[in-house]
């Protein structure tokens, strides 16, 4: 396929992979698509949909999970992608893989992990991401890892921007494969990022509202959001208030994105780019929101903290959260044997390769996994109701 942006990443010019694989690999596919196909028929994408996107192992089917996170995330990235002539499969390989590092319960669950590797070196959900893809995972007979391009590792590691002092994870996979950490990756990368961010702003909005944590009416103390569902009533007047909540998150989603299409053409026009190695070193994102719509992102996060990621009820279920990983690490720690055949048998005797050993083994497990080891070593655990 032609890209016609000449600052698009292109496969025929990548960096490669880490293991050359010869000729004659399946189908008739790029190197992008070979990358994002990988990603999907990992064993590590495929645990996201018991995963914790806003609430811990939900009652309910219709809110969110780290795997329709994911999906969500790669519609939008390849909409924006397509628009600015970027490479639309290495968009979507990076949005798909880029939470694939979380451990069960999202964020608490990092937290606790964080706290069990303090002298081991801690723990980063992106750094671990990093770990998965090119040591964890190993569906091949002769490497670890997906083996994936250069370009798709860069992208995931510079998830958050240039990387000026990575963890233990992140330092290991770049020096197998070095990944330029300092500089801004390509643009497909930048609009993953972006794409994150435009996901769970808004999805977040839509399962804070079905789960009861969040009301419509607390919502419109957001000037965004305020105007967004006066322009929904306007054009929906005789629509009943209730119906037209998710019509509001769509509409959101629309004006944040055409906002960054239009910012980052601008962006991209008065840096003067022709080539992806320019976008990397210009010093700065080329993709992003105009100042206006940046600072009311912002706002919207802001609410989103004080009133659904840190409701009392979510910090509940974290609180329960954190005491399962911790005593999970505790166990294992005390008697690697307890993790199983495999994972026993390959433990290492010294720190801190064991600590992290132990956090990879956690690092993967599901929600509902964790939970249910728990109980069988440990004993009854108290969750919160409807989480």
């Amino acid at each position: 396929m032609t890209f016609h942006a000449p600052w698009a990443s292109d496969p025929a010019a990548s960096r490669g992979r880490l293991h050359p694989e010869g000729e004659g690999t399946r189908g008739p596919r790029d190197d992008f698509q070979r990358d994002r196909d990988r990603i999907i028929h990992s064993i590590s994408f495929r645990r996201l949909r018991h995963k914790t996107q806003v609430f811990m192992a939900p009652d309910g089917d219709h809110f969110r999970v780290r795997l329709t996170h994911s999906l969500e995330v790669a519609q939008i990235g390849r909409t924006i992608a397509r628009v600015l002539g970027l490479n639309e499969d290495l968009t979507e390989a990076l949005c798909l893989a880029h939470d694939i590092g979380h451990p069960p319960f999202g964020h608490a669950g990092e937290d606790a992990l964080k706290a069990a590797l303090a002298g081991a070196g801690g723990f980063d959900h992106n750094g671990h991401t990093l770990r998965t893809l090119t040591e964890i995972e190993r569906p091949y007979p002769t490497w670890h890892g997906l083996n994936l391009t250069w370009e798709t590792l860069e992208g995931l590691a510079k998830h958050n921007g240039p990387v000026r002092h990575p963890g233990w994870a992140l330092t290991e996979a770049d020096a197998q494969f070095p990944l330029d950490l300092a500089s801004h990756a390509s643009l497909e990368a930048q609009v993953a990022a972006i794409a994150d961010d435009i996901a769970y702003d808004n999805h977040d909005i839509d399962d804070g509202l079905r789960a009861g944590l969040l009301t419509l009416d607390q919502l419109l103390a957001v000037p965004m959001v305020a105007a967004g569902w006066q322009a929904t009533q306007a054009r929906f007047p005789d629509v009943p208030a209730k119906r037209l909540a998710r019509e509001l998150v769509r509409s959101q989603i629309g004006v944040m994105v055409n906002d960054l299409i239009e910012e980052t053409r601008r962006r991209i026009a008065a840096s003067g780019v022709q080539t992806v190695d320019e976008v990397r070193a210009t010093g700065y994102a080329l993709c992003g929101f105009s100042p206006a719509m940046r600072e009311a992102e912002r706002d919207l996060k802001r609410f989103m903290y004080a009133n659904l990621y840190h409701h009392p009820r979510q910090l509940e279920a974290a609180e329960a959260a954190h005491g399962i990983v911790a005593g999970l690490f505790a166990v294992y720690q005390a008697d690697p044997r307890t993790m199983g055949e495999e994972w026993a048998e390959t433990a290492p005797t010294e720190e801190p390769a064991r600590s992290r050993h132990i956090a990879d083994f956690i690092a993967g497990m599901t929600d509902r996994f964790a939970i249910a080891r728990y109980r069988e070593l440990i004993g009854e655990v108290a969750l919160p109701e409807g989480f």
